[in-house]
């Protein structure tokens, strides 16, 4: 089992097959509770300049995914993130949150050039965004409807947010 056996920056990283968290999708099992109302907490970007999360939440649907260049969910994850931001990104904001664990802003750019995800990056050198959203591991999604509550929760690498993201982009 690959869970490091430790907690890394507030959250335990799973991997592939391990019962807490492989291929299955674990939907609101842990994190931030449904129904919440999404904390707007400030993170930097790759270049250290603060985003304000309120820029986006309360105002449109928004995906955030925790996600690290070694996470081999997020990577499994990837195609259908992709596919859920060629369906709903002009209806959608898309932030990926790096959680810099064994992480460099030079590392994060290098894998953005090869696998290019369809997301903002910002990286959480802080923490503060794991903590507010009581991240449990890589590959944790967040869904907030238009309205600044969080509508999903999920991990793993075959999450499936194309139903949520129809309902939230539904008017």
């Amino acid at each position: 089992m690959t869970d490091w056996g430790r907690r890394a920056g507030g959250f335990t990283t799973i991997a592939p097959g391990d019962e807490a968290g492989g291929k299955e999708n674990r939907q609101g099992e842990s994190g931030i509770a449904i129904g919440a109302v999404a904390p707007v907490v400030t993170v930097n970007d790759l270049e250290g300049k603060p985003v304000d999360l309120s820029t986006y939440i309360g105002k449109q649907p928004v995906v955030l995914e925790w996600w690290a260049t070694w996470c081999e969910l997020c990577e499994a994850l990837l195609p259908r993130v992709k596919a859920a931001h060629a369906a709903y990104g002009d209806q959608v904001a898309s932030l990926g949150i790096n959680v810099t664990v064994n992480q460099t802003p030079a590392r994060v750019r290098k894998y953005l050039g090869i696998h290019r995800p369809p997301f903002r990056t910002l990286y959480d050198d802080r923490g503060t965004s794991i903590r507010a959203y009581e991240v449990p591991t890589t590959s944790f999604i967040a869904i907030v409807d238009r309205q600044g509550k969080v509508v999903y929760t999920g991990t793993g690498g075959e999450q499936d947010l194309e139903p949520v993201l129809r309902q939230v982009t539904a008017r």
